[in-house]
């Protein structure tokens, strides 16, 4: 009896150290498997605070916005936005929906390039925005998640400040090693000045030749120029975007351009991506 007991012991003593051994190896997969919860809160406003200001023209910036912790990530997949809240020249909340040019993959900041215009109640509102100040931010918001592969390739075509989320866009599918998807890009302002990240633009084309190409148009180019001239036409269109195909995907997003893509919509309309103004 009394070795029976003591067999009893003994394998009620394993039974417990096997739990035990099981729950840390659960909880050691949880912890290092599971997802970071991103910064932004979809219901409520949250505030950021802006470390650097860079003045890249006299009416565009780029305001880098610090999260919590050096490691945070602001939560935000690839193909949405956020709505930034702020005031206006008379002191009355506004808020606009904005697309950082940064992806979760860039931990504890965030950054937004904004062109300000003169009338602009939110452009106000970053136009007397300094280092130290906070920017109340929700989100994500928006329908369209891009899911890796989705796609052979993209026609793209942007115009004015509308290029901050077709970067974004591009940015996830090329630095994506499994993401394959070719990325051909129509980008058209009025004057040289006006396009924004082309810097940045230009060393993903450099970096990426065979996956990604931008195709810059003017309506008032300066003398030399070398790329497209006046508004966005079907031959342009026809000549830098991939044909269009079942798995071709076409997306644009125009601002304070004086026309509209009519061409790009009759041809592709069953392979609109998403259509903003």
């Amino acid at each position: 009896m009394e070795s029976l007991q003591s067999h009893r012991a003994e394998m009620i003593s394993i039974a417990v150290a096997l739990l035990a051994i099981g729950a840390g190896t659960a909880y050691y997969f949880y912890i290092t498997t599971k997802k970071p919860k991103g910064c932004l809160d979809p219901e409520k406003f949250k505030e950021f605070k802006l470390v650097k200001r860079t003045q890249l023209s006299h009416n565009v910036a780029k305001f880098k916005f610090a999260l919590p912790t050096p490691t945070s990530e602001l939560g935000l997949p690839i193909g949405q936005h956020m709505s930034c809240r702020g005031k206006d020249s008379l002191g009355e909340d506004v808020i606009k929906p904005y697309t950082p040019t940064t992806l979760d993959s860039d931990l504890g900041y965030f950054e937004l390039v904004i062109k300000m215009y003169p009338q602009g109640r939110m452009s106000h509102h970053f136009r007397e925005m300094c280092e130290g100040d906070y920017l109340a931010a929700k989100g994500p918001k928006g329908r369209f998640k891009y899911q890796p592969k989705q796609v052979r390739a993209f026609g793209m075509l942007a115009g004015g400040t509308g290029i901050t989320p077709m970067f974004q866009v591009t940015r996830g599918i090329l630095e994506n090693p499994n993401d394959k998807t070719n990325v051909h890009l129509i980008y058209a302002n009025v004057t040289y000045e006006d396009i924004l990240l082309k810097e940045e633009l230009d060393n993903l084309a450099n970096n990426f030749p065979n996956r990604f190409s931008v195709y810059y148009v003017l309506n008032q180019p300066p003398e030399g120029w070398d790329g497209g001239v006046g508004f966005v036409s079907k031959e342009m269109i026809q000549t830098h975007f991939p044909v269009p195909a079942a798995d071709i995907q076409v997306t644009f997003r125009l601002y304070n351009l004086p026309h509209s893509p009519s061409y790009l919509l009759k041809t592709t309309k069953k392979n609109l991506l998403f259509f903003f103004f």
